[in-house]
């Protein structure tokens, strides 16, 4: 049995934030000799801080083998801790940066590609005029359950539009999940095709049309598929398999392709730069939701706390943006079945 740690004995005169440092910096580099070399200390100064605290500790951090370094169920422990104090840590030094001028400072978020194009940029423009000298960081991520840059303190916050069924995913005790506002998906094609001229659709007679989907393991085959077997319908082979907004556009408004896009996106940045409308098909309800996912026990900025207000601003207004005005192809009476 675990002899019981004693905190100020053991722990609270011994542990220094340079100890959790070293041991961090071993397990990622894997080695003592790496670590020792990006630190810039001897190896043996890196052995003798590691085996310090395993004897402060009394239990084993790291397993050592011919592979290289791996850290056992107690150095992962530590590990998982260690990532949140210095992460607290360094959103203290941000804070007291803030505190001192509060026209500086940096916020990281992720975005999915469908924001990414269309709701950051206004964000970003919002913020940057409100607060120019603050640095923000943008990654492009995926709709991943995951969370892992999040969770890894990589990113104060993520940006997701995922469709309603994400909703029911088992509850997160370790995030906070706002929503935002809900769309829908709609069928596109290029202005210039053939479909484009009807006044009314059934899904049925797109079957055969060559089809633009994502990739079979992901969030949105899934959700068309969905939508496919609603109607009573079997999924069309894909002509093309890609995830990428710019790419699915291209092709649609310059060849015969379809593809399902969620509204918004071909309402304010699609329609604006391609030759491509939505069509008039009538889908089952699929509702997508805009929201912003933080860490739930991890206080935030309060530059990051006005970025996620500029986040809601800008989710309004595109909310009572007039649609993009399109010009509608010509009609012939054989076109409105």
């Amino acid at each position: 049995m675990l002899r019981k740690i004693d905190w100020e004995s053991q722990i609270g005169r011994r542990l220094k934030l340079r100890d959790l440092h070293v041991f961090s910096t071993v397990v990622q580099r894997g080695s003592m000799a790496k670590a020792a070399q990006h630190l810039g200390v001897s190896q043996p100064a890196v052995s003798e801080v590691i085996a310090d605290l395993e004897h402060a500790l009394g239990v084993r951090l790291l397993d050592r083998s011919a592979q290289g370094i791996e850290p056992t169920i107690y150095g992962g422990a530590l590990l998982k801790r260690s990532v949140a104090v210095f992460d607290e840590l360094k959103q203290g030094i941000r804070d007291i940066e803030f505190l001192s001028d509060p026209t500086v400072g940096e916020v990281r978020v992720a975005c999915m590609e469908s924001l990414w194009y269309t709701l950051l940029p206004e964000i970003i423009l919002r913020f940057s005029a409100q607060h120019p000298n603050v640095e923000v960081h943008a990654d492009l991520t995926g709709a991943s359950r995951e969370f892992p840059g999040l969770r890894e303190r990589k990113y104060d916050c993520m940006l997701q539009r995922v469709p309603a069924s994400f909703r029911q995913e088992p509850a997160i005790d370790d995030l906070n999940v706002e929503l935002l506002s809900d769309d829908t998906v709609v069928v596109a094609a290029g202005a210039d095709s053939r479909w484009a001229r009807r006044r009314k659709i059934d899904l049925a007679e797109l079957i055969g049309e060559p089809w633009i989907f994502g990739a079979a393991d992901t969030w949105q085959r899934a959700l068309v598929e969905e939508i496919f077997h609603a109607r009573g319908l079997s999924l069309p082979r894909p002509s093309v398999t890609t995830m990428s907004i710019i790419l699915r556009a291209r092709l649609l408004a310059a060849g015969p392709y379809l593809a399902m896009f969620v509204s918004s996106v071909v309402r304010q940045l699609i329609a604006d730069h391609y030759a491509v409308t939505a069509l008039p098909v009538d889908l089952p309800a699929n509702p997508f939701s805009t929201r912003i996912v933080t860490l739930k026990n991890r206080t935030l900025s309060p530059v990051v706390e006005r970025f996620l207000a500029c986040v809601r601003e800008a989710v309004k207004s595109f909310e009572h943006r007039p649609k993009t005005r399109q010009s509608s192809p010509r009609r012939s009476p054989r076109d409105d079945r």
